[in-house]
């Protein structure tokens, strides 16, 4: 598994969203949070009767002929946190990461695993800033069914365990607080190979469209001849995604072009940029690495053209 090109797609998908142009807490688009992939509290999701979801399920295909194949699995979000200093409140994100040591897919057959953890609550002050959490809590569930000789059917849930009181069904800005925030899976498979879901074998068309997916979107990550990583995604990709190599680096809106939203960036007054800088810190790093950027670098996002061959053109 490329490490390295499976953690650039999981960390474009962790923060898709997170915070939008202009880039500043008063716009009106980031005084709510568009996140993918958020697991609200029980109670919360079954007050808005279940539009708000508090679990993910994730189901996938697995080939191995070998008796010893493992797979490990990563589930990432954000926990949001409130900030608050002599400015602004707002929230932010922290990242976490909770690992289910690899397992037997043998063993997942008949001894199915289920994995808990727990955020506890925490109040941090530094100088005038102060960062507050809450307890956020979570189960994690994986097991496998055989389909075949070597074919094995991959179930992996994630639950999110944290108790309301009944003053805080409603409230969504405080059950945001107690959120999986882009909630998403990485798979690894050692001794077998993950099927594409999207593009299967013909053999194995009917059994992949039995997949019951609900809140993610699983395909192939890492080079394109591999087969042993998965990401299971809150929003919809295609196997083998990419960062374009133009990118200077995330701007959270995956809908939109980079040059765009670099061009608008430098069109902001002193003042919407005084914001930006003051505000969170992942702005701060967009703006420095705009305003520091050398020609040449915009220069490449212009365009690029790929997947033609010499000699290829439309036939009039």
């Amino acid at each position: 598994m490329n490490a390295k090109l499976v953690e650039e797609i999981a960390n474009a998908v962790l923060y898709e969203g997170y915070i939008l142009y202009p880039y500043r807490a008063s716009a009106l688009k980031n005084r709510q949070r568009w996140n993918f992939g958020v697991l609200y509290p029980r109670a919360f999701s079954e007050s808005q009767r279940g539009t708000d979801a508090w679990s993910m399920q994730t189901e996938c295909l697995a080939k191995t002929s070998e008796a010893h194949a493992t797979i490990g699995i990563r589930i990432r979000f954000l926990q949001l946190i409130e900030r608050t200093d002599d400015r602004q409140a707002r929230q932010e994100g922290v990242e976490r990461d909770i690992s289910v040591p690899a397992v037997s897919v043998v063993d997942l057959v008949s001894r199915p695993v289920r994995q808990r953890f727990t955020f506890p609550a925490s109040l941090e002050t530094e100088g005038a800033v102060t960062r507050k959490s809450e307890q956020l809590s979570g189960a994690i569930d994986a097991e496998a069914e055989q389909l075949g000789e070597s074919l094995y059917k991959i179930r992996l849930r994630v639950f999110n365990t944290v108790t309301l009181d009944s003053a805080t069904e409603a409230a969504r800005e405080q059950a945001l607080l107690q959120s999986l925030v882009s909630a998403h899976a990485i798979l690894q498979m050692d001794g077998g190979e993950f099927i594409s879901l999207l593009d299967p074998p013909d053999e194995l068309r009917k059994i992949a469209a039995g997949c019951k997916n609900v809140g993610t979107w699983p395909v192939l990550v890492g080079e394109a001849d591999e087969r042993d990583a998965m990401l299971s995604s809150p929003i919809i990709l295609y196997d083998y995604p990419r960062i374009a190599p133009e990118s200077a680096g995330p701007l959270f809106d995956g809908t939109e072009i980079d040059e765009i939203l670099t061009l608008r960036i430098m069109t902001l007054t002193d003042e919407e940029k005084r914001e930006m800088d003051q505000g969170d810190e992942r702005g701060r790093q967009i703006l420095q690495r705009t305003e520091s950027m050398p020609p040449e670098q915009l220069m490449k996002m212009h365009g690029a053209l790929r997947g033609l061959r010499r000699g290829d053109r439309e036939t009039p």
